[in-house]
């Protein structure tokens, strides 16, 4: 099971490093609808009658769309009509999925190591800072290898 999830990740993180260069581009200010439609010359009408609705109901689409209130099935049909195919993705924002993992399993890791290491000082056997920050270390590579649903409580 941990090897599939392994193999999951790997084949998620090909397809994320594509979309990450993406991130960083902003959205046209009217929304993709509008300015497609405005850069090929369409009219309102022209994609109306491609969508089959009425040019009103295109002006809502990209208004929706411009306000971030449009559903992807909508965007994907506007895109069917425009001859285009509609892309999403999501990306991490630390860059990488293997990054945002490490970075939980970290934390919780210290979580654990400190509770651990708290009951210690209440027995008088305080561990030295190295030795808990080794301890972290070793737990967070447990963690990324057990890859428990705790990691995102």
């Amino acid at each position: 099971m941990m090897n599939k999830n392994k193999l999951q990740i790997e084949q998620l993180e090909s397809r994320i490093k594509l979309f990450s260069a993406t991130r960083e581009l902003p959205n046209p200010p009217t929304g993709w609808v509008k300015a497609i439609r405005t850069s090929l010359g369409m009219s309102l009408q022209q994609l109306a009658n491609k969508l089959s609705i009425t040019k009103q109901s295109v002006q809502e689409i990209e208004t929706r769309e411009k306000n971030g209130a449009i559903t992807l099935n909508s965007l994907r049909e506007t895109a069917r009509a425009l001859e285009m195919e509609l892309v999403y993705g999501f990306v991490p924002k630390d860059g990488s999925l293997d990054a945002y993992i490490e970075a939980k399993a970290y934390e919780l890791a210290e979580k654990i190591v400190s509770r651990t290491s708290q009951t210690m000082k209440l027995e008088d056997q305080e561990i030295a800072y190295k030795r808990i920050k080794k301890a972290i270390e070793e737990r967070t590579l447990l963690i990324k290898e057990e890859m428990p649903k705790s990691l995102w409580d």
